[in-house]
């Protein structure tokens, strides 16, 4: 009698089909607290394509870190339905969540200490995920010092994170979390400790790496500089997405190229959308506001005044 010895297959593009990269579809999350349920997401709606740059931006408390812990895999929506790189999340066993993190989504924390281990140099440590998917030894140097080169921190390639500044380590940080070559990078406030310049050195390494591996990316940022300078910036509030702003090159009558930022609400499967809290404040709308449906727009209105009237 003979056993044969199935290796489960990583999924390839064919797999992830022509969709979107990250699709998030009514999500909800709802916590419990000391018998209070907490809604962290109320019916979030996400869509990021195959080998996008996309900044992410929200106060706290909005549902940003809760949708990052989801698509990451740590974390698990009460409703809806979330799909990455063709993986339905929902359908994930606790060992297809574990191949996940390894060979589908990559992570990069605001604290370069979260991905780096201070004993391991900087090869090192970009070689431990390989070493954990089973890449064989030779391929696992070669490929760490490749991404070190792509994000400019080849010379770091024999220091420990002491011995580097900390935008190299974030650097270092940023080449662990691609080292197995994810189809999808997640990075959670990836500037927020450091300062202008390294910041700028850590964001043009994370483009790098949307451009030249075709990383599809999504940011989690409070820095203007990063969410100012990608096509596109997605506002999250309430635990739901309701603004998006989009950039483009555009050349003006007088030859002069520069960019155009439109900035749209975002409309829901239900009709919803949200307002803009400047916009409201301006106008003092409360409560509810009067819509008049005109050709080609709608008319949204204050309702002061109107209390009582048929």
């Amino acid at each position: 009698m003979s056993t044969t010895t199935t290796r489960r297959r990583r999924p390839s593009d064919a797999d992830e089909g022509t969709g979107p990269h990250i699709l998030c579809d009514n999500l909800v999350r709802i916590f419990t607290s000391e018998g209070v349920e907490v809604v962290a997401l109320q019916g979030l709606d996400l869509t990021i394509g195959r080998g996008e740059l996309v900044a992410l931006v929200g106060a706290s408390g909005s549902g940003k870190s809760t949708l990052l812990s989801i698509l990451s895999g740590l974390d698990t929506p009460s409703a809806g339905l979330v799909r990455v790189a063709g993986r339905d999340l929902l359908a994930m066993s606790t060992k297809d969540r574990l191949g996940y993190r390894r060979h589908t989504v990559g992570f990069l924390y605001q604290q370069a200490g979260a991905n780096l281990f201070p004993y391991l140099t900087a090869l090192e440590n970009v070689e431990l995920p390989m070493a954990l998917a089973s890449l064989a030894r030779g391929e696992r140097e070669a490929r760490a010092r490749e991404t070190l080169e792509l994000l400019g921190v080849a010379d770091c390639a024999d220091r420990r994170p002491h011995e580097m500044s900390g935008g190299q380590q974030q650097r270092v940080a940023l080449g662990v979390a691609l080292a197995n070559r994810p189809r999808v990078l997640l990075a959670d406030e990836p500037t927020g400790e450091l300062d202008s310049r390294s910041g700028d050195d850590v964001f043009a390494a994370i483009r790098q790496a949307n451009t030249v591996l075709g990383t599809t990316v999504l940011v989690v940022t409070h820095d203007p500089k990063v969410s100012e300078h990608v096509a596109r910036t997605v506002g999250i509030r309430d635990g739901r997405t309701s603004s998006e702003v989009r950039r483009r090159t555009a050349v003006d009558e007088h030859g002069n190229e520069g960019v155009v930022a439109e900035e749209f609400a975002v409309l829901d499967r239900a009709g919803r959308l949200q307002l803009p809290k400047s916009f409201t404040t301006a106008l003092e709308m409360k409560d509810r506001v009067r819509l008049d449906l005109e050709t080609d727009h709608i008319g949204v209105w204050p309702s002061r005044g109107e209390e009582g009237q048929a």
